[in-house]
């Protein structure tokens, strides 16, 4: 699993030294480089093994791995963080003001966190002819929440039902 090879497992007969402070120590047969690496009580750890002679590492192998896991589990963290999640909220073209304000204050919830939000309005039998009421509906959510987000994809009708995604919009602070 690991890439770097250490101590005993470095099959080559000449190495190029680095010693752990970062100095060059030059060309040596790979007895002399364990002999170094062994002396200062750490590993020797294969870092470039194309290079022509390769290159070997005076160093804390277990601090380095440390360090390494370490540094990746950061950018995974940093690359989550950036992740833009796209919620769902469904709407009915015969809605209610009270349920409108509720799933209202989700869309706004959901831009004020950073998500983009595909706003669905659904369409069930006879309703289909009410299409323009669905579009005004879809276009009350647009202004509604135009201070958080603006509108990425206009409203599509797809099949029985219409969609519009509104992306937050990008704060200064961040």
């Amino acid at each position: 699993m690991d890439k770097e090879r250490i101590n005993e497992a470095i099959p080559h007969k000449e190495v190029r030294l680095v010693l752990d402070d970062g100095t060059q120590h030059g060309v040596c047969s790979i007895e002399e480089a364990m002999g170094i690496a062994e002396k200062a009580g750490l590993d020797l750890v294969e870092v470039a093994p194309t290079a022509k002679p390769p290159v070997c590492r005076v160093m804390d192998y277990g601090k380095f791995k440390f360090e390494k896991e370490k540094k990746d589990r950061e950018a995974r963290k940093k690359q989550r963080q950036n992740q833009v999640d796209t919620k769902e909220v469904k709407f009915r073209p015969k809605i209610e003001e009270h349920d409108y304000g509720v799933k209202l204050k989700n869309v706004r919830k959901f831009l004020a966190d950073g998500d983009k939000v595909k706003v669905i309005l659904r369409y069930r039998g006879r309703e289909m002819m009410f299409q323009e009421a669905g579009l005004e509906l879809l276009n009350k959510v647009k202004t509604d929440v135009e201070d958080l987000g603006v509108v990425d994809q206009k409203p599509e009708l797809q099949g029985k039902q219409q969609v519009m995604i509104i992306s937050p919009i990008a704060s200064p602070a961040n």
